[in-house]
């Protein structure tokens, strides 16, 4: 084990500790293969994943866009396959030659935090002084995925409901924005993903590429 690794092991348990069953701190090492990225996990019990499981949606990102653009991503919403809603921190860990080798994500369950939230903002609202106002809508939260298969699946689902109609009533154009926001998203990186966006959008590999070049 190297250094980095060993002392992201010892942050993570630490931050697990004091923050509760609540807080699950994952670490992905991009030095390794693809579908079993996560080398270490606390509180795995909030997300139902383990080591060895596969990469999230943020780890295909990573790996897609240019290592010295990208960013830490702190304190965004994510949500799981059962519902419920974390709070989410991803921080980029680098090696000496600026290259991202590692992804440390603290994901806190804040659903019953929410919850009294909700019933307080109820007990505590007052109406507006005038009709005339605008409440913006906030993003909503990508779903944390267990494995490459489920990730694909679930980037395919948000590809389409991005166009807003179904694969059969779908334009050129329209298809041409799936892949676009497939390959932006990372999705392509999946082994076989062609086969099955191909298969989705009911086109042929060779069509599928042409819409890749199209949408860069």
């Amino acid at each position: 084990m190297d250094h980095t690794l060993k002392l992201l092991k010892q942050m993570a348990h630490g931050i697990a500790k004091q923050f509760g069953t609540s807080c699950e701190v994952v670490i992905h090492d991009l030095n390794k293969d693809l579908e079993t990225s996560i080398v270490h996990i606390e509180n795995g019990q909030v997300t139902h994943r383990k080591s060895g499981d596969g990469p999230s949606g943020i780890v295909l990102e990573t790996l897609h866009k240019n290592a010295a653009k990208v960013q830490d991503k702190l304190s965004y919403l994510t949500r799981t396959e059962d519902g419920r809603i974390l709070k989410s921190s991803t921080l980029y860990i680098r090696d000496a030659d600026e290259k991202i080798s590692y992804i440390f994500s603290i994901n806190y369950d804040i659903t019953a935090l929410l919850t009294i939230d909700s019933a307080l903002g109820s007990l505590l609202h007052t109406e507006p002084e005038t009709d005339t106002y605008t409440v913006s809508k906030p993003h909503s939260p990508q779903t944390i995925t267990r494995n490459v298969e489920e990730l694909l699946n679930d980037l395919m689902q948000q590809g389409v409901a991005l166009v807003g109609k179904p694969v059969a009533l779908m334009t050129k154009e329209d298809k041409i924005q799936v892949v676009r926001y497939l390959n932006d998203a990372g999705a392509f990186l999946i082994t076989k993903s062609g086969d099955k966006v191909a298969n989705l959008l009911n086109i042929s590999k060779f069509t599928l590429y042409s819409y890749m070049d199209a949408g860069k």
